[in-house]
């Protein structure tokens, strides 16, 4: 009775596929983005076929969670398959009660197929391999940005309360902090605000907001269905793999509490700094880190932790291996040096603390395949499985930042148009820097 059951829903859901397909003049198996799932029992003689993405939303069936010892597994395929069509149906990401970003509005999300590949994942168990080589050819045409930590900036969050869904999120914020996030935007005090545990959750939840912003303007949602890469600086990755749908609001800003929290005791534990260096190339600016670090202890030394753009990086480190960074930066030609107003070293092993409590959350957290690429801090490249973006962004507290690179490759691969999305236009500036040509506008809730 089970074997009929299983072997009937199969039916109707390549049934569906087919009209569908048909509906649209393109034949079922030049979908892009279609996930197969395969599962062959071998005492059962059962092929199971798992619905498309496309068409989860009328055609989604569960089989059995665990499969018998002598299962025959397929092994992961990955497809690299172009198709030339638009699909502009939207499939619900989570359930409704959770607040999610990209493509339409209240919960869904749209698959922007035409930029997209065809890939087979396989399933063993109850777990799914995705191959996180999915988005390794992207071509980037629009992309969103997002700030991080010292974008901050007291009354942030005004312009958002003029749209609902955009006031909204603070509501949502607020429930899920235990306390009024709004009100330490608006009216600080700035000391209150610049706090790591305070200004990450502020960031996070005023630049998903400026997306609302975005979204209830003439012709916002068109422009946000036309991004097709996203990152954000530090902090801001978060902030763009929620808007990638990679997880819901409530799941991301959660992340981003514990995150600040974990940074912050982490400072607290070994006090550290962090200094940006002016009018220096990156070679420079180690070898005036080398030349410190011959000066201090193993505990106070320095490294780069931000590349942000030519003549413009971040060193952090001890407290002392920065006071001799900054009284050495004029023998090494540097313009100035300009103090962070940040709680410790991030970006370094002085973060280390911090692992742990991350990787226990983020293990804990659903997190899915976006669907964009998400350009990673560590490596300054997309990753698709899921596993590997939790690792990565554990790893992000104590690596360099590379957003240098990712900007450097967004534009050679030809990149047209870039919004920054959040408080302040720190990101616009580095952009500007890299490429004066290139198009960014603000975004500012």
């Amino acid at each position: 009775m089970l074997k009929f059951k299983l072997n009937l829903a199969c039916s109707i859901g390549f049934l569906v596929t087919l009209v569908i397909s048909a509906a649209i003049s393109k034949p079922w198996y030049k979908f892009k983005y279609i996930t197969t799932e395969c599962m062959l029992v071998s005492h059962q003689s059962l092929i199971w076929f798992n619905s498309p993405r496309l068409l989860r939303p009328c055609c989604s069936f569960n089989l059995l969670s665990t499969m018998a010892s002598s299962s025959l597994v397929l092994p992961s395929v990955s497809l690299n398959q172009k198709a030339s069509f638009d699909v502009h149906d939207s499939y619900p990401l989570k359930s409704s009660s959770s607040l999610c970003f990209g493509g339409s509005r209240h919960g869904f999300r749209r698959l922007n197929l035409d930029k997209s590949r065809v890939s087979m994942s396989v399933s063993v168990g109850s777990t799914t391999a995705v191959s996180d080589a999915l988005f390794a050819d992207y071509k980037p045409t629009t992309a969103f940005l997002f700030p991080g930590q010292g974008a901050q900036a007291v009354g942030m969050g005004q312009e958002a309360q003029k749209v609902p869904a955009a006031a909204e999120l603070y509501n949502k914020a607020n429930e899920i902090l235990g306390f009024d996030i709004l009100d330490v935007c608006i009216n600080g005090p700035k000391e209150k605000l610049d706090s790591t545990v305070l200004s990450q959750p502020a960031i996070y939840v005023t630049s998903l907001a400026a997306v609302e912003i975005l979204r209830a303007r003439e012709g916002g949602q068109q422009i946000i269905d036309s991004v097709d890469v996203t990152c954000g600086l530090s902090l801001g990755e978060y902030t763009a793999l929620a808007f990638a749908g990679a997880f819901s609001f409530e799941d991301g800003l959660k992340l981003v509490k514990l995150r600040g929290q974990a940074m912050q005791e982490a400072a607290d534990a070994s006090k550290g700094a962090m200094v940006s260096i002016i009018g220096l190339d990156s070679d420079k600016v180690q070898q005036l880190c080398d030349a410190a670090n011959e000066e201090v202890e193993e505990a106070e030394k320095v490294q780069i932790a931000n590349y942000l753009c030519t003549g413009n990086y971040a060193v952090s480190g001890g407290v002392k291996g920065i006071e001799a960074v900054e009284a050495k930066a004029k023998s090494f030609k540097a313009r100035m040096t300009v103090r962070l107003a940040v709680a410790g070293a991030f970006h370094t092993s002085f973060m280390s603390p911090a692992l742990s409590k991350l990787e226990s959350a983020l293990a804990a957290t659903q997190i899915t395949t976006p669907r964009i690429p998400v350009i990673s801090n560590v490596d300054a490249q997309p990753h698709a499985d899921p596993d590997t973006i939790k690792k990565i962004l554990a790893r992000q507290v104590t690596s360099p930042v590379q957003w240098e690179t990712t900007v450097k490759t967004l534009l050679s691969r030809g990149l047209e148009k870039s919004y920054e999305l959040g408080p302040g236009k720190v990101i616009a500036g580095i952009v500007k820097r890299m490429d004066k040509t290139s198009p960014i506008e603000n975004i500012i809730a």
